[in-house]
């Protein structure tokens, strides 16, 4: 696949590891070698095991890319809002392997899929962080966080910029299991083996329907997202 992105499979499971030897960045490279990567799953009619490097999952966009051309930072959200949709709405389980950090972008991949192993302890941090950094939260994320996250949890880390450690952002909703991070990949891949003997048609079928919502909701706010991003392109 290429250096940023791995792909593996093994049998049912299809693993993918973003490595881009640092924060694992959103650019637009990543957001495209993490698309094809999911191309090549749905073509092998795998399961997807998503994971980052030891101590960080992904630390969000690049914000570098902000203060490039106006196209790339266009080309970055407009990618990132679309793998996003496809994660939520993917034709089989998703699995999330948290090995660490996950801020803004980052956080909108785990949320994204179906089941979130984290790592039990470490001085990690989970956060959507726009506000604190001056950036309003796009309305894109907003639905996703509004899906997955308690009420209270919502509109403490959306509007406060709260930052969780892994046992608080389990109780948030950002995580559904806490283990050693020794045992973080071999948990992550047992829980996809278990999805894969899922009947594949009713999986996809009742995901689409438990978030029909959701999804509706997520894709009129890209819409209106990507409006306003290309006005400002513009």
């Amino acid at each position: 696949m290429s250096e940023l992105v791995s792909y593996e499979r093994h049998d049912t499971v299809s693993t993918l590891i973003m490595d881009d030897g640092g924060m694992n960045l959103l650019s637009v490279a990543m957001l495209e070698m993490l698309s094809a990567a999911l191309d090549r799953a749905q073509a092998d009619g795998t399961v997807v095991l998503l994971a980052g490097r030891e101590g960080v999952f992904s630390a969000g966009f690049d914000l570098a890319a902000f203060k490039r051309a106006k196209d790339e930072q266009f080309r970055m959200l407009r990618a990132g809002a679309r793998i996003t949709e496809r994660l939520l709405a993917f034709p089989a389980p998703v699995v999330v392997a948290c090995g660490g950090h996950a801020i803004a972008m980052g956080a909108f991949l785990l949320l994204s899929a179906d089941i979130r192993v984290g790592v039990l302890k470490g001085l990690f941090k989970i956060s959507v962080n726009e506000v604190a950094i001056g950036l309003t939260v796009p309305r894109f994320a907003t639905e996703v966080y509004r899906q997955r996250l308690t009420p209270a949890h919502f509109n403490r880390a959306v509007i406060t910029a709260a930052s969780y450690d892994p046992q608080t952002a389990q109780e948030a909703g950002f995580l559904d299991v806490l283990v050693p991070q020794i045992d973080l990949l071999g948990t992550a891949r047992s829980a996809a083996a278990e999805l894969a003997k899922l009947d594949r048609k009713s999986h996809i079928a009742t995901k689409l329907r438990a978030r029909e919502g959701a999804l509706g909701a997520l894709r009129t706010a890209i819409e209106v997202d990507v409006q306003d991003w290309q006005d400002w392109v513009g």
